[in-house]
């Protein structure tokens, strides 16, 4: 090795070694605040919807595990994240259609939109997915979906699979024998909130303390290990408190219309669309008429490892 007696020989010695001096980093390994690195954006069912419808025909189960539509997030360089810790899908099954049973690390939920008579099967318990209903899919559970009706159903998936490529801990299998065995009907199940259920406790709740909606009702507590899900309801005419939260934020509407402002600039929303709002980013907002939005989001996570951070910058008016 050269004589190590002045800078420049010193960061030659480095080449090769993959190191790097600590006071002359390339790029900084801290900052401020978070960086805005994921985009809010907003997917609109409207526009999915006929894709989905088109998928129906053109895409059977044999293609595969799931027809679904990945809503992946604008910001370049990305490739399947919603935002940076959980990933949202729209998807359809047919009447008569039945996807198969897998199991994967990730948790996994879905808000159904749309369509009756689909049903799934958690572990063995089989439950009707209506419009309007979360239905829970924990990590390593199996889980398989089936249409005994004589609709299209659809929903929003939300899964947490970019924290496990993050943690590098997923594992996926397919079930041996395609389906469950000794499968059990149920109407109400842990794995199951009804919407019914949802909105008696948005009814009977009082105005949350940060000001960003009517009325809200944790589901859950919280509802998966890695993913936290609150219903949230605005009057029309409600206009909520501006605030910023280190957790990662998914809202899908279940009805009405309305906007949301995201560092100054607004989104417009319907019913069945879904809008990413990544970390720490200035948000509220408005409804036109009687709204609905179920809010899915990383907050368990930042709250186990002590990063949950909220603030309310201005109140609802």
């Amino acid at each position: 090795m050269n004589k190590l007696d002045s800078l420049e020989s010193l960061y030659q010695a480095f080449d090769g070694l993959s190191v790097e001096g600590g006071w002359h980093r390339r790029a900084p390994a801290l900052w401020a605040e978070p960086r805005k690195n994921f985009e809010p954006f907003r997917w609109r069912y409207a526009d999915v919807k006929p894709i989905l419808n088109a998928a129906g025909h053109l895409v059977d189960h044999a293609m595969a595990d799931r027809r679904n539509l990945t809503m992946t997030n604008p910001v370049e360089g990305n490739l399947y994240a919603t935002v940076r810790s959980m990933v949202a899908a729209y998807q359809l099954i047919k009447p008569g259609e039945t996807a198969d049973a897998h199991r994967h690390t990730p948790n996994a939920l879905r808000i159904i939109l749309e369509g009756k008579g689909t049903y799934t099967v958690v572990d063995g318990t089989r439950v009707e997915m209506r419009p309007g209903d979360v239905l829970l899919t924990p990590s390593w559970a199996w889980h398989s979906h089936s249409s005994n009706g004589n609709e299209d159903c659809y929903w929003v998936d939300v899964l947490d699979v970019p924290l496990v490529h993050l943690m590098e801990g997923m594992f996926f299998e397919r079930h041996p024998d395609k389906l469950e065995p000794d499968v059990v009907d149920a109407d109400s199940s842990p794995i199951a909130f009804r919407w019914e259920d949802t909105l008696a406790a948005l009814a009977a709740a009082a105005p949350p303390a940060h000001g960003m909606a009517q009325r809200e009702a944790e589901l859950g507590n919280p509802a998966l290990r890695t993913v936290a899900l609150h219903a949230q309801r605005f009057n029309a005419g409600f206009r909520s408190a501006l605030c910023r939260t280190t957790a990662n934020s998914i809202f899908t509407v279940i009805q009405g219309r309305g906007r949301s402002v995201v560092d100054g600039e607004t989104i417009e929303w319907a019913m069945g669309d879904v809008i990413a709002i990544p970390a720490w980013r200035a948000y509220r907002h408005e409804a036109d008429v009687e709204s609905f939005m179920v809010r899915a989001s990383d907050e368990p996570v930042m709250r186990a490892i002590g990063m949950l951070r909220e603030e309310v910058i201005s109140e609802s008016v």
